[in-house]
């Protein structure tokens, strides 16, 4: 089959399959939440309430499509149009399955192949994300977007600094940024060749900051409704409000796939999809191991919704710029001692075990000496000790 065709198919395949996957997603996240908070969850429309996503989105493409007169209307539709966007191209340099002698040669899992600036144009285009939403709380032409806009683009901004450094180690191991090379290297030496053994500090920065990029809880301070009412997109409905959902769950999607490529080794499983693994249907099952990876990732992310409360504002950006920020630096700079002296790359785990507890100590006393700058306080130990030098006294005037 030719080239062009193979990439329109995959185009199509993609494009039609994300919203549909998305909405399932919501259903997911509605049935996981019920089932956290012991509540049934939606059950009415089909069994077990599987048409839900069919109505919602019927809904959605029936309700009035409502413009604000105040509103700028070029920047006001562009706006959910280029979230979507930017996080359908992220997705293009993603492999969702193998890309190896396995597959039939009519079927190919990553819209542009050998791209070796892979992950530097995932980046490139997921910051581009943050005009959708400068411009839809600014076209808005209220001020709680604005304000929820602000947050967006300070919070997004913040976050694309570790989310980049916390990748660069495994560039400096494997030598390249094409994802494909970064999924081969791994597959090729089993289980333990994961990224996640060697650098097990970046892969919860890359996590961290990767939500804190999608909007997601408990980094959603952008659309807060106790403080902004529903953020950027208050002036939004329909069909234009539904898109910046499907660019934030496309980012979760995204997200997930990296994560599994990057750090826990793509389709590998040992005994199952292993490089040396040769019998029919191969490459399904490997397939099945990358979307069964991507999909426990995409669980978690909705759990951590329903467990963590949400950060304060200030704290959100105090943990970018004072915690995550001087982590993956320091995270780097590991990661270029060892390579350039020859270490064993096991001790990159050492050094990032050994980093996260320093730092853990270090924001400790921080903390610690932050709180004794303030008038009045008294440290707890000191307080528990004349609490009970006041009981002996009451004690002995009895």
């Amino acid at each position: 089959m030719p080239e062009i065709l193979i990439t329109l198919l995959t185009i199509g395949v993609v494009v039609a399959a994300i919203p549909g996957v998305c909405n399932y997603l919501i259903l997911l996240e509605r049935k996981l939440s019920a089932w956290m908070q012991d509540r049934i969850g939606p059950n009415r429309v089909g069994p077990m309430g599987l048409f839900q996503p069919l109505a919602d989105g019927i809904k959605l493409l029936l309700k009035e499509e409502v413009v604000p007169p105040h509103v700028d209307k070029v920047l006001y539709l562009l706006a959910p149009a280029l979230s979507v966007f930017t996080a359908m191209m992220a997705f293009a340099v993603v492999p969702f399955g193998p890309v190896d002698d396995s597959v039939p040669g009519f079927l190919r899992f990553i819209i542009a192949p050998n791209i070796n600036i892979g992950l530097i144009f995932i980046f490139a285009i997921t910051s581009l994300g943050v005009y959708g939403i400068v411009l839809g709380g600014w076209a808005s032409n209220n001020k709680y977007s604005a304000l929820g806009a602000m947050r967006a683009s300070a919070q997004v901004v913040s976050y694309e600094i570790p989310l980049g450094m916390s990748v660069l180690g495994l560039a400096l191991m494997s030598g390249t940024l094409n994802l494909e090379e970064l999924m081969h290297q791994q597959t090729q030496g089993g289980i333990m060749s994961w990224n996640i053994w060697f650098q097990p500090l970046a892969a919860i920065m890359f996590f961290t900051a990767s939500l804190a990029e999608a909007n997601r809880l408990p980094f959603d301070l952008a659309e807060c409704e106790q403080e902004l009412i529903g953020g950027w997109h208050t002036e939004y409905s329909a069909l234009k409000w539904a898109l910046f959902f499907l660019g934030e769950y496309t980012h979760m999607i995204t997200i997930s796939f990296l994560t599994s490529i990057l750090f826990l080794g793509g389709w590998n499983l040992p005994f199952i999809a292993e490089a040396t693994s040769n019998y029919p249907g191969v490459w399904l099952v490997k397939l099945l191991v990358l979307f069964g990876k991507a999909f426990s990732f995409i669980c978690l992310m909705i759990m951590l919704r329903w467990t963590i409360p949400r950060f304060r504002f200030d704290q959100l950006m105090e943990l970018a710029w004072k915690v995550m920020i001087p982590l993956s630096l320091a995270n780097l700079v590991m990661v270029m001692f060892c390579m350039q002296f020859g270490f064993n790359r096991w001790w990159l785990f050492v050094g990032s075990l050994g980093l996260f507890a320093a730092w853990g100590v270090i924001s400790a006393n921080l903390r610690e000496a932050e709180l004794a700058a303030r008038p009045g306080y008294v440290k707890p130990k000191k307080k528990a000790a004349a609490v009970a030098h006041g009981h002996g006294h009451a004690a002995g005037h009895h």
